[in-house]
């Protein structure tokens, strides 16, 4: 353990001090300082790609859902011509949420401070008092809602940035694209969500569950041994599984054990749809899936999915140094039979919900790590993400850095030095 005794420099944020991911050492000031809170806000949510939502969600003209991109609210909407856009979801009359509601289905909004209305184009359609109050010369094409600046989508996946110069969305998942679609394409028509998404709040830093799904298989053994003992997660002879920790670049990761590895609920249904699809996962996805079997991962900065043993995708949302407000959906392949989708949707809720008998162990963690940050002492602790270091490399097949043992912090500190990189 390594203690830095920072003295006056603790009042001065330098990524580069706080995060050496060539030796595997990262500050603890990062998880709880209200200032490098405040730009990761501006210089990674404002600049990222970020994930909104599924098309499935919001299939028809009209359809509308509420999400976040860092802190600020966003209306994804698919208009009446069909076309989904994604606006902040801020009336700029006066700054209030526009839109109150999840998700539904509107032809357009209305402020409920001062009524002016928006179609769901984004355009301003009605002004309460137009001719008398503003007599007649409010421009009302100048006060639309803004718009989020690119939007683009991914086998079904919606993402938006707020950075114009922002790379286009394919450059920015590169090889990560066919670890996706493992998960969202692995089947002919995709996936689509089901039911509605889980909402908790969770008081921890938001990088310390986006770091978990993004590379750690080592807590496994020790913080799911009593789900673990039930059998629900096929994880017998988890010791015995191979597989890699890999990196595809951007600070994207995934985790994937070996192409015979069991990686599905103990559920007669989901078990035999997983063997009657594999010929016609191999067809889709290649050779690479008989080398590697994706079952997890993060997509930087706070996008992450899972399918071992619940298909789930989520979204950890910052909302402040020390607290994540996380959404989770349950997702199926759009051909499974109902009595398999069913079966799907409740395997994410035995296991990775806010009652999930995995997810509450993670909950606990990740609180435990962020609450010792405040003592003045261990925050100026390093923390050791040495795992494996000096033992992963660039590996052509897989299209990703890959450790050599399936146990490796080596996402971590990729994840970590894409941090660094856009903090700096």
């Amino acid at each position: 353990m390594a203690i830095k005794d920072q003295g006056v420099r603790d009042q001065r944020f330098s990524p580069q001090e706080l995060v050496d991911a060539e030796k595997g050492l990262v500050g603890r000031r990062i998880y709880i300082d209200p200032e490098i809170y405040q730009n990761e806000l501006e210089r990674i949510f404002a600049k990222c790609w970020l994930y909104l939502g599924h098309e499935s969600q919001i299939p028809n003209p009209g359809d509308f859902m509420t999400t976040h991109m860092g802190e600020d609210p966003i209306l994804v909407v698919r208009n009446s011509a069909g076309k989904v856009r994604a606006f902040l979801n801020v009336c700029p009359h006066r700054g209030n949420r526009l839109c109150r509601a999840d998700r539904g289905n509107a032809k357009s909004f209305t402020c409920s401070y001062h009524g002016w209305s928006f179609g769901n184009d984004g355009g301003l359609a009605g002004v309460p008092n137009l001719n008398d109050a503003y007599f007649g010369q409010l421009d009302q094409d100048l006060w639309g809602l803004t718009p989020v600046t690119q939007l683009d989508s991914y086998k079904g996946l919606i993402f938006g940035t707020f950075d114009s110069e922002a790379q286009p969305l394919c450059e920015y998942l590169g090889d990560l694209a066919w670890y996706l679609d493992v998960f969202v394409d692995r089947c002919e028509g995709g996936i689509e969500i089901v039911g509605e998404p889980h909402k908790w709040l969770v008081p921890c830093n938001w990088k310390f569950p986006a770091e978990n799904f993004a590379g750690d298989m080592y807590h496994a053994q020790w913080s799911h041994l009593s789900a673990i003992t039930t059998g629900y997660g096929s994880t017998a002879n988890r010791n015995n599984w191979t597989g890699n920790i890999v990196s595809p670049g951007n600070g994207h990761c995934v985790v994937a054990v070996g192409p015979n590895d069991i990686n599905v609920p103990p559920v007669p249904e989901i078990e035999a749809f997983e063997a009657s699809i594999l010929p016609q996962m191999h067809r889709r996805l290649g050779p690479r899936l008989s080398r590697i079997n994706p079952i997890f991962g993060t997509a930087f900065p706070n996008f992450s999915f899972n399918r071992a043993p619940a298909h789930t995708l989520r979204v950890w949302h910052p909302k402040g140094p020390e607290q994540t407000e996380i959404w989770v959906w349950a997702f199926v392949d759009k051909a499974a039979p109902v009595e398999v989708k069913e079966a799907m949707r409740l395997a994410s809720l035995r296991t990775f919900s806010a009652s999930g008998t995995f997810e509450q162990d993670d909950m606990d963690n990740w609180q435990g790590c962020t609450e010792t940050c405040r003592g003045v002492v261990s925050r100026r602790m390093q923390l050791n993400m040495q795992m494996g270091l000096g033992h992963d490399g660039y590996s052509e097949e897989l299209g990703a850095w890959a450790s050599e043992f399936r146990l490796s912090e080596s996402n971590h500190r990729r994840f970590y030095q894409e941090w660094a990189r856009m903090m700096g």
